[in-house]
């Protein structure tokens, strides 16, 4: 594996570094600065992601038959990693990441037609119904049903831990559509209009406190939801097929540029903030564990870049997958956890809304010098990652059963 760029992959990521110094504002960095999950506001987030899409870098991994840029392996990493370094807003995956690849591989061609150009075009937002109060690891124990009526299906049930659904027009679900011996052969993928009578969203509020309108994650309730057949994906009970298809691409993203970016401004803070007559950075047991983050953050590089060397010939990186997402999630939350050491006594205040100053909206006093504001509302904010995509718990199993049973 060759680790030094060609002389056409620096000229991509001169391209892509002039592109960002043109876009990326002193604004948007102001209020990524005062961000605690590492996106902006609405408003924001979605005027950033149509910028995005107008160079037609929304979509770095689609093909170009589906309007992709058609870069390799390398020029995916070198976008991946310079968005992550600038401090770039992080984009939403559901539509772009998780939904497409579906339709793209298991979708009809009048599905393609409809779906894929407004996610391309950043015009329609998406978010993700797999989780219910009772079905989180054990997915496969989902009881949303979908119950077939001529040219409609019938939903009912409720979905968890929504990602910005108060934001989505449309939302993935996996349903249950019969009641198989095998719990996984009765589970549908199906597309739903989040506009459609019978659907309630619920705000969840998180350690994170985040106002209410600008909240990650929401309950969705489906109340007899009519839902045209030809919103289904695949085949009625191939849903478990698409669901473990998509989660190849939710665990696929690369960990070590953002963590690295982290790092980064948790040295700026360290430098800034003082212990008696020195830095936080001199301070000896501090540097200590920034160095050995460090060393982490590089391992992590490496084996990232192997990863994508082995999809760049067309190999399947087995448990590796979970291996990225495991080791990248653990190593971003320490971040979080060595920023709040560096901060002292500036990172036990909480501020639940951290754009109020920026935004004229609030005359109080900060209870913290502005760059550390958001340093409580990150670390609570990471705790999530661990849980997500299947927990580490579970990917600690896949890792166990695919490695010992090669």
């Amino acid at each position: 594996m060759d680790l030094e760029f060609s002389t056409e992959e620096l000229k991509f990521r001169d391209e892509v570094r002039a592109w960002i110094a043109e876009n990326y504002t002193d604004d948007l960095k102001k209020r990524m600065a005062l961000s605690k999950s590492g996106s902006l506001d609405e408003e924001n987030q979605k005027a950033w992601q149509k910028k995005l899409a107008q160079k037609g870098w929304l979509v770095p991994n689609w093909p170009t038959e589906h309007g992709g840029p058609g870069w390799n392996q390398t020029q995916k990493y070198i976008f991946e990693m310079e968005m992550s370094l600038a401090g770039c807003p992080r984009n939403s995956s559901m539509g772009v990441r998780m939904c497409a690849p579906v339709i793209m591989k298991f979708g009809t061609d009048a599905q393609k037609e409809k779906f894929l150009p407004p996610i391309r075009n950043s015009d329609v937002w998406w978010c993700q119904g797999y989780s219910e109060p009772g079905s989180g690891s054990d997915l496969a124990s989902l009881s949303m049903t979908a119950r077939r009526e001529g040219d409609h299906y019938i939903l009912n049930g409720s979905k968890t831990w929504t990602t910005y659904a108060q934001w989505a027009q449309w939302i993935f679900c996996l349903v249950r559509t019969s009641k198989e011996e095998k719990k996984q052969n009765g589970i549908s993928f199906i597309l739903v209009d989040m506009n459609s009578p019978g659907i309630t969203i619920t705000p969840i509020n998180t350690l994170d406190d985040t106002p209410v309108g600008d909240q990650e994650i929401n309950s969705v309730f489906f109340d007899n939801v009519k839902v045209p057949v030809e919103n289904l994906v695949g085949k009625e009970g191939e849903g478990w097929t698409c669901a473990k298809y998509l989660l190849t691409f939710e665990r696929g993203s690369a960990y070590a540029p953002s963590c690295r970016n982290a790092l980064r401004k948790a040295r700026e803070i360290a430098k800034l903030e003082m212990a008696g007559a020195h830095s936080i950075a001199d301070d000896p047991d501090f540097a200590r564990k920034m160095a050995d983050l460090e060393i982490q953050i590089e391992a992590l590089d490496a084996t990232e870049r192997r990863i994508f060397d082995k999809l760049s010939s067309g190999q399947s990186v087995g448990a590796m997958s979970s291996l990225m997402k495991t080791r990248g999630s653990e190593i971003g939350q320490k971040v979080t956890e060595i920023v709040l050491e560096a901060a002292g006594v500036y990172g036990e205040p909480f501020v639940q809304d951290t754009y109020a100053h920026l935004e004229g909206r609030s005359n109080e006093p900060l209870p913290a010098p502005e760059h550390l504001i958001a340093s409580a509302g990150a670390y609570f904010n990471n705790r999530k990652t661990s849980i997500y995509a299947g927990s580490n718990e579970i990917q600690r199993n896949i890792m166990a059963q695919m490695i010992l049973a090669g």
